[in-house]
């Protein structure tokens, strides 16, 4: 755990993740959430589950949700799926515990602050009594400044939640400046190829 998830200056208790956001880890999330390769959900799942620390123990997991307009437009969340898979490795069951209430800017380029402003009070407890004295897990693909896991934390605390640590597959590094930092487009050619051989591993695995 980081400084800051220590001495508690975020709603969440800790936070966990599989690796720096860059090089390769990078390249597969930007596959992965602006290509739409969505079998690469399984392979970073996998990721995941290798960070869960062996001594937490959790009553649910708990994606972070995208606002409808946002899902429709992308054709996924991506957060619902790494949890899905995750639930699969770990047996822990995935709840649909948190609904978001307004649509935000997109975080990618904001500043520190203008990304705390601008997720504030975008979310909301769908039904507290699912989330009153548990121990939940908050998924999503990358932490940047951890402004939106915080703000679905202190949704699911304002609920009752006992306890709520985040996991993601990529944690960008707090001490590089992320105010520009901007999805790149992904390459076609490069997507297909990740794709076929990731369904090529999950059928040799099947098999």
């Amino acid at each position: 755990m980081c400084g800051i998830c220590r001495h508690g200056l975020r709603g969440f208790d800790a936070a966990y993740c599989f690796g720096a956001y860059e090089g390769k880890l990078r390249e597969l999330i930007h596959l992965y959430k602006y290509a739409g390769v969505r079998t690469l959900a399984g392979p970073l799942g996998d990721f995941m589950a290798t960070a869960l620390p062996l001594d937490e123990r959790f009553d649910a997991i708990a994606p972070i949700p995208l606002h409808w307009l946002r899902q429709w437009q992308r054709g996924f969340n991506q957060s619902e799926l790494l949890a899905r898979t995750l639930s699969l490795r770990t047996a822990i069951p995935v709840i649909q515990a948190l609904r978001r209430v307004h649509s935000t800017a997109t975080q990618a380029g904001l500043s520190n602050t203008a990304r705390r402003s601008n997720v504030s009070a975008a979310f909301r407890c769908r039904r507290p009594g699912d989330v009153a004295g548990k121990r939940i897990l908050l998924i999503d693909d990358v932490m940047t400044t951890g402004s939106t896991a915080s703000a679905c934390a202190a949704a699911l605390k304002r609920a009752g939640a006992a306890r709520v640590a985040l996991l993601t597959v990529g944690r960008v590094d707090r001490r590089t400046d992320v105010s520009n930092l901007k999805p790149q487009r992904a390459d076609p050619q490069q997507a297909g190829r990740i794709e076929a051989r990731s369904k090529a591993s999950h059928a040799e695995g099947a098999s």
